[in-house]
């Protein structure tokens, strides 16, 4: 029970929902960029949420399963096919063993993330199975994936099971998640924010800048972080700084003035200034920033962001009972 990478494309790395409890020591949380997506492909398929799957950036892929498997994607606009057959975000297909599934593009977005029933079966690094592309450790031997790498298969859950047999005459599934969580993609999205810690250490022109102008995703970004390039975000004065506490969605400005959009594989404490944070409901966009794009953000109150949190998670709640009652 394994997966073949035929090509890895650009960069193909193992994730799951990250690892837990070890900040502290200065690793990083990791994990999918868009942990709410993978969470949702895994349900798709029958796994648990926390199940370890592929994320996919900017590239062609090729995948062939030694045996029958179920796949779900969510993500940027792909063109994904099993065996010559379009599959579509956020639908479950179905594919035998020897057949092959395959990405092409983006047309728009960076990054997508396949679940497969029963996750990949790499072993387990401080409780998670996430790759350190940085530290070097976790995923498949702490790397992106190669061509010709084999990786194991899980055992396929019961869920996963009774959706082989259902898939067995239509192979794709007529059902699909909701369009904004299978494909979280927008032209020049806005991400809505919350006023950092050092908001007041900025200039009043800065800050409008920030809330009311376009930046632009420089070259220079990764799995770390998004560099904006825009206008540049003055202090009323450059004092140093104590190191704090940094999260995926923190926006940092450094000397200079050029912010930094912090994602999953963020360093876990940093000394330049706090601008804003990008509510937790808008880092599925942010995780689809490619260079060159434009972003916008907006500011939100701490209950607004509290309430679209809810809902989601109780959206998300609903969906797991739809889906126990398919599978």
């Amino acid at each position: 029970m394994h997966l073949i990478v035929a090509r890895a494309g650009f960069l193909t790395t193992v994730q799951d929902t990250g690892r837990t409890g070890f900040r502290e020591f200065g690793v990083a949380t990791g994990g999918a960029l868009d942990l709410h997506g993978m969470r949702v492909a895994n349900l798709l398929v029958g796994n648990s949420e926390a199940a370890a799957g592929l994320e996919i950036t900017s590239g062609n892929v090729r995948l062939q399963f030694a045996d029958s498997r179920v796949v779900a994607w969510v993500g940027g606009e792909y063109d994904v096919s099993a065996n010559g057959l379009s599959v579509p975000a956020g639908r479950p297909a179905l594919l035998h063993a020897r057949e092959e599934l395959a990405f092409a593009g983006p047309a728009r977005g960076c990054r997508a993330w396949l679940a497969i029933s029963g996750g990949l079966d790499v072993p387990v690094v401080l409780a998670s199975r996430s790759g350190d592309l940085r530290g070097g450790f976790g995923g498949w031997h702490g790397r992106a994936l190669r061509d010709k790498d084999v990786l194991p298969l899980g055992e396929k859950p019961a869920p996963s099971s009774a959706l082989i047999s259902s898939l067995q005459r239509t192979r794709i599934a007529p059902w699909t998640a909701p369009f904004e969580w299978a494909s979280p993609v927008e032209r020049t999205p806005v991400l809505r924010i919350l006023r950092g810690n050092d908001w007041d250490r900025f200039t009043d022109a800065a800050r409008r800048a920030f809330l009311f102008e376009k930046f632009t995703v420089a070259p220079e970004s990764d799995r770390m972080g998004a560099r904006l390039e825009g206008p540049l975000l003055d202090r009323k004065e450059n004092t140093e700084l104590v190191s704090e506490a940094v999260v995926a969605g923190t926006v940092q400005v450094p000397r200079g003035g050029r912010a930094i959009l912090l994602l999953g594989d963020c360093q876990t404490i940093g000394g330049y200034p706090k601008l804003a944070h990008v509510i937790t409901c808008d880092l599925p966009r942010a995780a689809q920033l490619c260079p060159g794009e434009q972003v916008r953000f907006c500011e939100v109150s701490m209950a607004e962001a509290h309430l679209l949190l809810s809902e989601r998670t109780r959206a998300l709640e609903t969906f797991k009972i739809g889906l126990s009652l398919r599978l």
